[in-house]
Parts: C-alpha cells; structure tokens; sequence
C-alpha cells in the first residue's frame, strides 16, 4: 500500500518511485507481477496520471519494472535492479564517507557508526518479521474461530431441523 506526504517537500512522483522500490525490494511485489495501469493507481492515489507515468519510467529506468507493450508494465526479476542498487547506495555511501572524513571522523568511527546501524537494521528486520508472523497467525486464528463458529450455527440448524422432522 502507498501512502503518499503531501507535507513532503519531494515531489509526489519521487515519492511513489522510493514507496514501489521498497515494496519490490522487500518482496511485497514479487518479480512478473503486473504493476496496476497508470490510470488505476493514479485514482487510487488521487494523483495526475503523468506522474505515475513519470514514477513508472523511473523505475523501469533503474531496473525495477519493465513493460511490454500493450500489456502494461511488471515487476522485473531481482538480478536486474540488484546490481544498480547496490551502484546507487555504493555512490551514496561514497558521499557519507567522504564526508565524515572532511568532518574530522576517524575509519574506525565511521566503521563503528556502520556496524551499529547495520545492527540496529538487522534487529528491525527481525523485529518486523516478527510483527508479520505474529499479524499473520492472528488472521489465521480469527478465520478458524469464524470457521468454527460457522460449523456451529450449520450444526446447530442441522439440530433443529432433526428435531423438526421428528416432531
């Protein structure tokens, strides 16, 4: 799901580009599965066509998507975005450096500053999947008490309708 920030200084197609990236980088949306039209998600998310348009050229531009034509656009399989991504956060990462190494920061406190983060990342990661299984098993058990509920009121009737016939 996207939630877009209008209160975010990024213009709108920016946003749904970071927001499709991150469900297709997390598995949300799995490789060949057909994106919605542009029309669809631009009523979805009450935005101008164009700038799904312009979300979707970016995001086949960097691999994410790609289109075939008369058919719309689907998700590409994960070796086609990984090596650019891993380019991007390369140069991005590149820049930090840089500039803590201006600021004054040692290799072993930037290496220190990393590693933290890294686990603190990892713990999320864990920390969410948990959330999920925990989401998912709550689901499952509201199903089987509706189910169950379900297979009483049908034997419950079944009852009834016994002792009808044998009335």
């Amino acid at each position: 799901m996207i939630i877009l920030d209008y209160r975010d200084k990024r213009p709108i197609y920016e946003q749904v580009v970071e927001k499709l990236e991150r469900l297709i980088v997390g598995g949300g949306l799995e490789a060949n599965t057909k994106m919605p039209s542009v029309r669809a998600l631009a009523l979805e998310l009450a935005v101008n066509p164009n700038t799904i348009q312009r979300a979707y050229a970016q995001l086949e531009q960097d691999g994410y998507l790609y289109t075939v034509s008369g058919r719309g656009s689907f998700v590409a399989h994960e070796s086609e975005w990984r090596n650019a991504k891993e380019k991007q956060l390369t140069e991005k990462l590149k820049g930090v450096v840089e500039e803590a190494k201006e600021a004054g920061m040692s290799q072993e406190q930037i290496l220190n500053v990393v590693a933290e983060v890294y686990q603190l990342s990892e713990e999320t990661a864990e920390a969410n999947k948990n959330l999920r299984s925990f989401k998912k098993a709550q689901e499952l058990k509201l199903t089987d008490e509706k189910n169950t509920s379900a297979s009483q009121i049908l034997e419950e009737n079944d009852v009834k309708g016994e002792e009808t016939v044998h009335d």
